[in-house]
């Protein structure tokens, strides 16, 4: 295994932009960048082995900030939707920017994902560290949060996640990339399976309606395969709301702590899998329905709806707002801690 580290840019006020390579002795490898802490690329191998790209992302450091569909980052201080831009904790309510609609959105325009994080090698893997100041976007405490990626010989991502802070607070944190298993193209033919009986249904901006209801009989159903075309535009309205699916899955067995597998992603066409476990409670299942208009590529690509997948493993969007979801609240003394794998294979 194998760690680089080189300077991909600077920031107008001259903070260092880095890309780090893992690579593992098969010539598998990811490159990471610590802004957002995000994903810039997978490379791995198709049923014939070939090595290609299969994650979303741009050639210049300087698309990542501010991109529309936070590409392969990790928004924050809470990644998903907060009806209002509102919530309350111990009877203080507190107000955040507004960037989506009526809501808030992924910590807001200046959230996790846009901000240049410490970086670091660190024990054969690569460690972010940012620090979220009390008060900032609107969120109280001031919370450090460290994101660490390992990469195996199995290709395998592990992805850590652990904060603490100083003052009761909230936080949701995931992975926002984007997957496309040939590496080009629709994603509407791979196939999609999770681990998931039931989902939530939401209001015309995708904020949650409240308990969560069962996928059978509905196109919400991917208990077993099925494409994420077959009825991505049926008459339903999940799928009619955001143009595709936006959704939040419940994951079955849920336990605090505990590694569940959310998600397997495959193509017929590559051969390639993805089978996604996190200890989180939900997944947010994104089809790309807005790719089209962001920023130009690696490569010079250019995108368009539906070419790629997010699969974000995280707590139920607006859990500050619905007490019944699993709590996102974080007290000083106590250590948030959660996990996301994605594990690349080939089918049999």
């Amino acid at each position: 295994m194998s760690i680089s580290r080189k300077i991909w840019g600077r920031t107008p006020d001259g903070k260092a932009i880095y890309r780090y390579t893992i690579k593992n002795e098969s010539g598998a490898s990811v490159v990471l960048c610590n802004i957002g802490a995000g994903i810039v690329s997978v490379n791995a191998p198709d049923k014939n082995g070939k090595i290609s790209d299969v994650v979303i992302g741009y050639g210049k450091p300087e698309n990542y900030f501010g991109d529309g569909p936070c590409a392969g980052k990790c928004p924050g201080r809470f990644a998903n939707r907060i009806a209002g831009g509102k919530f309350t904790l111990d009877g203080v309510t507190y107000s955040l920017p507004v960037n989506n609609g009526p809501n808030h959105l992924h910590g807001g325009p200046d959230g996790f994902q846009n901000q240049v994080w410490e970086s670091r090698k660190r024990k054969g893997g690569v460690e972010f560290k940012y620090t979220s100041r009390d008060g900032e976007a609107g969120y109280p405490g001031n919370v450090t949060v460290v994101a660490r990626y390992d990469w195996t010989e199995h290709n395998e991502l592990q992805l850590s996640f652990t904060a603490k802070t100083d003052r009761k607070t909230i936080i949701n944190l995931t992975n926002h990339s984007y997957f496309n298993l040939n590496g080009k193209g629709s994603v509407l033919r791979h196939y999609l399976k999770l681990n998931a009986s039931r989902y939530l249904p939401t209001d015309e901006t995708l904020i949650p309606l409240g308990k969560a209801e069962f996928v059978h009989g509905t196109p919400m159903d991917f208990r077993t395969p099925k494409t994420l075309g077959k009825d991505i535009f049926k008459d339903f309205p999940a799928t009619k709301i955001g143009k595709g699916y936006d959704a939040c899955w419940c994951i079955d067995g849920y336990m605090k702590g505990q590694i569940q597998e959310a998600a397997t992603l495959s193509s017929k066409t590559s051969g390639r899998t993805l089978r996604v476990f996190t200890t989180q409670p939900g997944v947010q299942i994104y089809t790309g329905n807005y790719l089209t208009g962001c920023p130009v590529g690696k490569k010079g690509r250019i995108y368009h709806d539906y070419d790629a997948v997010a699969i974000e493993c995280q707590h139920f969007p607006d859990s500050p707002n619905h007490p019944s979801y699993p709590t996102t609240v974080l007290k000083p003394g106590k250590l948030f801690r959660e996990a996301i794998i994605f594990a690349f294979g080939v089918s049999e």
